[in-house]
């Protein structure tokens, strides 16, 4: 079926997303989806931001909000099955189980929407995921490459996953041969949560897992161009173009 770029409608009411266009949108639909997947405690029109900030051209950006709200009035949403607390930090625990935000990004989102109803091939889509939707992005990767095996599918990768500061959960299943979506994690150098067993554990699953640490401490979100330029070389690899690369996109090289 010809490609179409997603719209509100396509998606079921119970979702919430923003959509972002290309900088410079054409007649023709965008080759590419990224997928944005926020931390815990954040909204899918904060998220939002950030896509808008990429910039990427001939890439529309979907930005999805987390099912569940966060108990005891805390504002905003997480992707968890529960709710559990890390006994080390006394913060909320990112490994909190996630097979029914991956099952509903699976099939109510890429296979639902970007697949059946827009015709986007798993490679045309990427993800992008912090903290807690890190995890989601990986769990969802997996989920994929997984159910098509399953189902005698010829199911191809995502076009990648980024992950800032979360590893493939322990709570996610590993058995099964590797799955061939290429995956970036990047973290604080003194990160908790990406640890070298985190990085062994992430790939035990995936083939090819590049990591990329902060000469800083902390696992939060790139905050200046060093930062960013592994996310921007890892998108630059996978996202595809009709029209090549822009001259002057040296953030993008």
């Amino acid at each position: 079926m010809p490609t179409k770029n997603p719209t509100q409608s396509d998606f079921p009411s119970n979702l919430t997303i923003t959509i972002t266009p290309p900088p410079n949108p054409t007649s023709s639909p965008s080759p590419n989806i990224l997928l944005l997947l926020h931390g815990i405690g954040d909204t899918a029109t904060a998220f939002s931001s950030f896509g808008r900030a990429l910039h990427l051209p001939e890439t529309t950006v979907l930005t999805l909000q987390a099912p569940l709200p966060l108990p005891f009035d805390l504002p905003g949403f997480h992707w968890g099955d529960d709710v559990a607390f890390d006994t080390s930090t006394g913060g909320l625990d990112m490994d909190a189980g996630l097979t029914r935000s991956t099952a509903k990004i699976v099939n109510d989102v890429i296979r639902g929407v970007l697949i059946q109803k827009c015709g986007y091939r798993p490679r045309e889509i990427l993800i992008f995921g912090f903290g807690q939707g890190g995890m989601a992005g990986l769990s969802v990767a997996r989920e994929l490459g997984v159910s098509g095996e399953k189902e005698g599918v010829d199911r191809e990768a995502l076009a990648g996953v980024v992950s800032v500061g979360a590893p493939y959960p322990l709570s996610g299943l590993r058995a099964g041969g590797k799955n061939r979506t290429p995956v970036l994690l990047l973290s604080g150098r003194d990160s908790v949560a990406v640890s070298g067993a985190a990085v062994s554990r992430t790939k035990e699953v995936f083939e090819f897992v590049e990591v990329s640490r902060y000469v800083r401490r902390g696992d939060g979100m790139p905050s200046n161009r060093d930062e960013m330029l592994p996310v921007m070389q890892f998108f630059a690899r996978r996202l595809r173009s009709r029209q090549g690369v822009p001259e002057g996109s040296v953030e993008l090289g």
